[in-house]
């Protein structure tokens, strides 16, 4: 009685996890939750009444005219009739596999790559090819240009700022390669881009849509790192040519974002407090990286490898004896715990993954991150 798609449905493993690990006694570094200390307080006084009735799914013009400010700070100069507003950054997704992917569209991803992007692209049908970044982090160009020749690709994906979840950051070299290799197959990309603000070690370079001239594409851009993830407030801007589509898909979605929710980020970005927030969450969540790294030197030295992130929230170890971690986790989450994220997950061929872990320095404290990194090695040193 149902449509085949739903025989590609699949669950969310990292909210069945967060599910699991709301008890208090969990030291978690499985979601990639902002800290509560970092969260802003909800203060909805002087709303406009006005607000209660139904908005314009394109968004309110004024949140949409504070996106294109802030996407001039990065280069990325817009339109705001290019800014279409959206329930978290995560309908972007949705919507472009609605405009792009029928069953059997080949679309390009990195490997690893965002667990829920691959969600909804299997959901549609996608065949996926993934492309392996390099052990720097780094994505070569010559590997994507073979990538979309041998598969044909109609669509890439790619997360080139402090990626979820190897946290690794493009070079502005390796940005205008790619770009360039994109635009000569004129291939439709989404730059997926949520963590750009958490930047640790100076900022990151622009986006990789800017140095485009061809191909067309699709930025996603999102608040819930930085503000207030419970109004899920996000946004995609696009090339001209594909918003008409974007707006009729959103239309058939949800009619439009919630209004109060861009209200409340409207005020913020225009109270002149953004800027000096941003720099408070970037000092807070660099405590939280440097904890971890010191306690991974100290507890997984000898039996994992990694880089020390620049950004974003999370770190991405490989066992030097690589295994499937998934069972660890029902381990190390009943027996001792702690939870953490399967690298499988993050690959669209789960075998691709073994001997992967992502863990979230984000939401716990310095000396819960100590513990719980003390608890996880010693379960992998078990196995």
């Amino acid at each position: 009685m149902f449509s085949e798609r739903v025989e590609r449905l699949s669950g969310s493993l990292i909210r069945e996890i967060l599910a699991a690990a709301q008890r208090p006694e969990v030291i978690s570094f499985a979601g990639g939750l902002p800290a509560a200390s970092c969260l802003p307080e909800l203060d909805f006084s002087g709303v406009p009444p006005h607000l209660a009735q139904y908005g314009t799914s394109e968004g309110e013009p004024e949140f949409r005219a504070a996106v294109v400010e802030e996407l001039a700070r990065i280069d990325l100069n817009v339109e705001a009739s290019q800014v279409l507003v959206l329930s978290g950054s995560q309908q972007a997704l949705d919507l472009a596999a609605k405009l792009f992917i029928d069953p059997g569209t080949p679309v390009i991803t990195e490997g690893p790559t965002y667990l829920a992007a691959l969600q909804v692209f299997k959901l549609f049908g996608a065949d996926i090819t993934t492309v392996q970044q390099q052990n720097d982090g780094q994505l070569s160009a010559d590997t994507l240009q073979q990538a979309i020749a041998a598969s044909k690709a109609k669509l890439a994906y790619l997360i080139p700022t402090f990626q979820n979840p190897s946290g690794a950051c493009y070079t502005e070299a390796t940005r205008q390669q790619l770009a360039a290799v994109i635009d000569a197959a004129k291939l439709p990309v989404i730059e997926d881009d949520p963590y750009r603000a958490l930047s640790y070690d100076g900022d990151a370079p622009k986006p990789l849509v800017t140095h485009l001239k061809n191909a067309p594409w699709v930025y996603c851009g999102s608040f819930s790192k930085t503000l207030a993830p419970g109004l899920r407030i996000g946004y995609l801007v696009a090339s001209k040519d594909l918003i008409p589509y974007f707006v009729r898909l959103k239309q058939a979605a949800d009619l439009h974002t919630n209004r109060l929710g861009q209200w409340f980020n409207t005020r913020w970005l225009q109270s002149g407090e953004y800027l000096d927030h941003l720099k408070q969450l970037q000092l807070s969540y660099k405590v939280g990286r440097d904890a971890m790294q010191a306690a991974l030197e100290k507890h997984f030295g000898d039996i994992a490898d990694w880089l020390v992130p620049q950004g974003g929230l999370f770190f991405w170890l490989t066992l030097k004896q690589p295994r499937d971690t998934r069972p660890l986790l029902k381990v190390a989450l009943e027996q001792h715990n702690v939870a953490f994220m399967p690298g499988e997950a993050f690959y669209a061929n789960p075998e691709q993954g073994l001997g992967h872990l992502r863990l979230n320095f984000s939401h716990a404290s310095p000396e819960r991150i100590e513990e719980g990194i003390a608890r996880l090695a010693s379960v992998i040193r078990a196995a």
